[in-house]
């Protein structure tokens, strides 16, 4: 007489027949998919073929587009008139307002010079907050670094200090990459409700959820590293 079979042994083979299950719909997919290209004529596959050719070239052309725009680098734009222009041309803009005694403005820097080459879908920009005072006083810039988000020629949102980057300054570019994909800045591929904060425990679960309040006419102190 055969022994019964344990509770492992039954949700082994239970496990053992989904699996196949699976396989079974993913082969069965193929199997329809490659029918219907063998029952494709030749003015079928043809025109197939243009249209992913014609997709290709719209967004190799998309691509260079955005290159003549000055996307693809981060780069330092000169004045406020400047700025204006800039913003007009680009629907997506990430500009950084500095200043060169601020330690945590170089440390941004670092992040954004990386962002800029992998996302050329958006223009990273940075401009001198001490030539720009029209401009910060307009978009009640008050802490340094501040990161101005701005879509279809609107500031959309904000990026003050590192709090929104886990409080540290060793945040990583995937960490700031993360905050841009919140604000719809960048196109952003991974999960938006998970921040890839280096230490979660460390940063407490204060950092995991997005605030999506407005930072708009909040009043900030003065620079918090700047002694």
């Amino acid at each position: 007489k055969m022994a019964a079979d344990t509770p492992v042994d039954i949700l082994q083979k239970v496990l053992e027949n989904e699996i196949l299950q699976s396989a079974k719909v993913v082969e069965e997919h193929l199997d329809a998919e490659i029918q219907k290209l063998d029952q494709m004529d030749e003015d079928e596959l043809e025109h197939l073929k243009q249209r992913r050719l014609e997709a290709l070239r719209k967004s190799q052309q998309q691509k260079q587009e955005w290159l003549s725009k000055g996307h693809g680098e981060y780069r330092e734009i000169p004045s406020e008139r400047d700025f204006f222009q800039e913003v007009k041309e680009s629907k997506n803009v990430v500009c950084h307002f500095y200043r060169d005694t601020t330690f945590r403005c170089q440390i941004m820097d670092k992040h954004l010079t990386v962002l800029a080459k992998k996302h050329i879908e958006t223009k990273f920009l940075k401009l001198n907050a001490e030539k720009s005072p029209f401009l910060c006083e307009r978009l009640r810039i008050k802490v340094i670094p501040t990161l101005a988000l701005i879509k279809d020629g609107k500031t959309q949102d904000y990026i003050v200090g590192f709090t929104d980057l886990g409080n540290t300054d060793d945040f990583t570019t995937e960490t700031l990459e993360w905050r841009l994909g919140c604000a719809d800045v960048i196109n952003y591929s991974g999960n938006l409700m998970e921040p890839p904060f280096q230490s979660q425990k460390k940063y407490g679960t204060s950092f995991t959820k997005l605030d999506k309040k407005t930072i708009r006419g909040k009043i900030y102190d003065s620079d918090s590293d700047d002694d």
